[in-house]
């Protein structure tokens, strides 16, 4: 017997603190947890049952698809879509948004995820995992919402959150009302409440990005790298320590758990290529902004606040730098001079 809160139980209570609820959000999210269950038992399960390694396709944005990014997509559709709260759901791996179909009740909340983010990880083992977002659908929902209903700022999201397929499986999570980190127990099959009121420390000595495109840099991002590298001899007087795992779930969990920070910047090659930056802002750059700056940390492009970039369109990219506040301010202040 387990003697710890639920994840259920701690959203039903979550819940009771909202007048005029109705249970819609609370079972929404239920699903979404189910979904997560299945998407780990998948990753854990691996080679075993033949789902690593290519499928042999592209998504929407020209990036090969992975067996697992095909299935995680489906399980969440297959989750969500039957139980009337829904409107519709867009993911990075689908072109288009995904009504509900007709045979289906429409609910009046919109969902977006990346089923399986840092997918490339899986064939080496590394952590991986999913990340969401939810919205409330503008207007009438009766009707099925187009592209349009989603393109929401990042401001207007009712929660967001992910889960972490590691040595444990961790379920992360705001409602706009702090951050609260749950652990899967395998042996009882529930999310159990392990990581209450989740806060990142200001300052941070960790930095994470990928050095490979160092020459691409803009001059405030090499800027900051070089003082970070410089260590006690450069002008920050502090040694830092870099990280990279090429999985956003895996490098935002770390800061919510020690500090520290993220930066996939915008860069001289995406400049070249006609690209705002490297990540969905829907799909991976609202819903970490909004964990973050619920767990005391900040998020920007560089030039401004992520969540307050008017989206123009489902799979629009943005520069992402979050973390540690004080570390991200420093960062945002050396765009300004530049």
């Amino acid at each position: 017997m387990h003697n710890g809160t639920t994840i259920t139980q701690f959203i039903i209570e979550e819940q009771r603190h909202i007048e005029g609820a109705t249970g819609d959000f609370t079972s929404l999210l239920n699903d979404i947890v189910t979904a997560c269950k299945v998407i780990s038992n998948m990753v854990n399960k691996g080679e075993l049952i033949g789902v690593l390694g290519s499928a042999g396709s592209e998504n929407v944005q020209g990036e090969t698809q992975k067996k697992l990014d095909i299935l995680t997509n489906e399980v969440f559709i297959k989750s969500n879509e039957w139980a009337g709260h829904l409107a519709a759901m867009a993911s990075e791996e689908m072109d288009d948004v995904y009504p509900i179909p007709d045979k289906y009740p429409r609910g009046k909340y919109l969902l977006t995820f990346d089923p399986l983010d840092g997918s490339s990880n899986t064939d080496v083992n590394v952590s991986v995992g999913t990340i969401f977002s939810i919205l409330k659908c503008p207007g009438e929902c009766s009707a099925r919402p187009g592209a349009e209903g989603f393109l929401q700022a990042g401001t207007e999201q009712v929660a967001a959150g992910y889960a972490l397929y590691g040595p444990s499986t961790m379920m992360v999570l705001t409602t706009g009302n702090g951050v609260n980190g749950f652990t899967l127990d395998a042996d009882i099959g529930e999310f159990i409440l392990t990581n209450p009121n989740m806060t990142i420390p200001a300052d941070t000595r960790e930095f994470a990005i990928n050095a490979s495109n160092m020459r691409h840099w803009e001059a405030p991002v090499k800027r900051y790298v070089d003082e970070c590298l410089a260590g006690k001899t450069g002008p920050r007087g502090e040694d830092f320590n870099m990280r990279w795992v090429a999985s956003m779930v895996a490098e935002v969990h770390r800061i919510l758990m020690r500090g520290g920070i993220f930066m996939y910047p915008l860069d001289e090659k995406m400049k070249a290529k006609g690209t705002e930056g490297k990540l969905r802002l829907l799909y991976e750059g609202n819903p970490m902004s909004m964990i973050v700056e619920q767990a005391g940390g900040a998020a920007s492009t560089g030039r401004e606040r992520i969540m307050e970039v008017k989206p123009n369109g489902l799979h629009q990219r943005v520069p992402v730098v979050l973390g540690s506040k004080n570390e991200v301010e420093r960062v945002v202040s050396y765009h300004k001079e530049d």
